[in-house]
């Protein structure tokens, strides 16, 4: 039986912990009941010819899999998915759905979620700015998940990325002022495959932990 081998920090700061990009690989292979193994690194390796030739700008995650080798989360995400009905629907239509949904969580509502927690001085108007994109943005997503549990009929791997997305916010009120948006993150953190999977990640943060 091939083993797949995710690579994964081996710690990072608490800020980052529990957000850390494996941990939308490990989900989904939990989700697909597919077993992996963990490629643990740290500065060092990530600066490596090596890693460097699975992912070439030394971040996390890269996978590896019976010859096969990809990098970037989302793509990571995609190919998990399309190998099980229980993250990408069969009917032709609904797949398409969830993949542009997929890609809406990665290149929509990511950016700015991302660009909000690198912009500095609250009162700026860059960062003012950027607060009222990605207020625009989660208030197009509450639209349409209004009456809806899933952006699908049923949990999907473009819920996965999405809740991945939205739990960036956590350290903002952006998501729980938003009654329809929190409950569809707790809804889906609620899944089992998503606490083992948050458990696998935080779990090897707490044994690298550095000696203070």
């Amino acid at each position: 039986m091939t083993m797949i081998k995710v690579s994964a920090f081996r710690w990072v700061p608490p800020v980052a912990q529990g957000l850390v990009r494996d941990l939308r690989v490990r989900w989904a292979l939990e989700e697909a009941g597919l077993a992996y193994e963990e490629r643990l690194i740290g500065p060092a390796d990530q600066k490596s010819d090596g890693y460097r030739a699975l992912q070439p700008f030394g971040q996390v995650p890269s996978y590896e899999e019976n010859g096969l080798e990809l990098f970037e989360s989302g793509a990571i995400v995609l190919h998990i998915a399309e190998r099980t009905e229980l993250l990408m629907p069969p009917d032709p239509i609904a797949r398409a759905r969830t993949k542009t949904w997929m890609f809406a969580a990665l290149n929509t509502v990511e950016p700015p979620i991302i660009f909000l927690n690198a912009v500095g001085g609250e009162e700026s108007p860059v960062k003012q700015g950027v607060v009222c994109l990605v207020e625009t943005r989660l208030d197009s997503l509450c639209s349409q998940l209004s009456g809806r549990d899933y952006l699908e009929d049923r949990f999907t791997a473009a819920d996965l990325l999405m809740t991945s997305v939205l739990r960036i916010l956590r350290t903002t009120t952006m998501v729980t002022d938003r009654p329809v948006l929190e409950s569809y993150r707790l809804r889906c953190e609620n899944r089992p495959a998503f606490k083992k999977a948050l458990d696998a990640q935080m779990s090897r943060f707490a044994e690298n932990a550095p000696s203070s």
